[in-house]
């Protein structure tokens, strides 16, 4: 292991074992916050919340973002300890996403940053894995409204090593259906709620995946019932049952396009309540920092078949991909782990496109 890789796999390892589940961020945001005073200018640090932004944002070199969430899903209750075991660090967020962090991190530490042909700033925030409207950038934007300004983002969620480009956006949707309860042993008296969603159902059984190609770039189309709650008892017919219907969808469409889908599908046979809904995200190739990315790294391009912050992103106008050394298959997991040594590959990528160096 090179002594990068096991330098970073130490940062990874710390980083992991300070405690961040969505909702709880405050003693992680207090450690980068502590690492940031003593490596910058006061000016250069600022926090909203518990999100923070390092860097200068008045710099007339075009302002390249590097951009991680603090927080975590909350722990698997299998869960072990955080360690280093081979070549992997082991902890709940290694790989989503405080391998990238701990990559960030050292960039910012090691860079020359004065003599780089671009400014580099670090945007590092809160409640990222919860519903759209929570989340730490919107206040971070809000109270620190320079950030429009950044000419290229690259959000350093795992990517499995490669640029990921856009992303679907992401609705949640609750259908309900409404029957009426009777005695099971005289069904007929009533209406069964849950077998009256039976034939969407089987229709979104029979649906395949969709596949639309935007700017270049394959995306899936999905819809799947991910949540199901109604009966009262075993001996009762119910009389409501209530889905949770979520539909990712690709970069191009808009939300209201999005919406007109659903509604297009339940045609009237449910109530439709939209509870959640977050938009799809720009695929920027026109954008000459995302070319000099791929030209300086030589890293292939792919479609982002998730939903992640380079949506917002593109909200405000900012082009932004996703690029980080974690493991897509990792996320999320229990006993959740990164490779070391695409720490040290993400960070030599990154070190050599902020450098302006092939």
């Amino acid at each position: 292991m090179s002594q990068l890789a096991a330098r970073l796999a130490q940062s990874t390892l710390e980083l992991c074992r300070i405690s961040s589940p969505i909702g709880h961020e405050g003693p992680i945001a207090d450690h980068v916050e502590r690492w940031a005073l003593g490596r910058f200018p006061r000016e250069a640090v600022s926090r909203v919340g518990h999100s923070l932004v390092v860097g200068r944002l008045d710099d007339p070199r075009p302002t390249v973002a590097l951009v991680g969430h603090l927080d975590t899903v909350p722990a698997h209750p299998h869960d072990g300890p955080p360690r280093i075991d081979g070549e992997r660090v082991f902890g709940l967020g290694a790989s989503d996403m405080k391998g990238g962090l701990a990559v960030m991190m050292a960039l910012a530490e090691d860079l020359p940053l004065r003599e780089l042909p671009v400014s580099l700033a670090l945007i590092l925030y809160e409640r990222e894995e919860g519903p759209y409207l929570e989340s730490g950038l919107g206040p971070l934007f809000d109270k620190v409204p320079e950030l429009k300004r950044v000419r290229f983002g690259i959000a350093m969620e795992p990517t499995d090593g490669l640029v990921q480009v856009g992303c679907v956006g992401t609705l949640h949707a609750t259908l309900k259906f409404t029957g009426r309860s009777a005695h099971s042993a005289r069904p007929w008296q009533g209406e069964n709620a849950i077998h009256k969603a039976g034939p969407l159902l089987t229709e979104l059984l029979a649906r395949q995946r969709v596949e639309v190609v935007h700017a270049g770039f394959p995306f899936f189309e999905v819809m799947s019932v991910t949540l199901a709650h109604g009966g009262r008892a075993r001996n009762v017919v119910p009389d409501t049952l209530e889905l949770n219907l979520n539909y990712r969808f690709a970069p191009g469409k808009s939300l209201e396009q999005a919406q007109e889908d659903v509604r297009a599908l339940v045609a009237g046979r449910a109530e439709l309540t939209f509870t959640d809904l977050s938009p799809s995200g720009r695929v920027c190739a026109d954008n000459p920092l995302y070319q000099r990315l791929l030209a300086a790294t030589g890293l292939p391009a792919a479609s982002k078949q998730a939903w992640t912050d380079v949506a917002r992103f593109g909200e405000w106008g900012v082009d932004a991909v996703n690029y980080g050394p974690g493991e897509t298959a990792q996320a999320h997991q229990a006993n959740e782990s990164a490779p070391i040594p695409a720490l040290a590959v993400a960070y030599e990528k990154l070190a050599a496109f902020l450098k302006g160096t092939g």
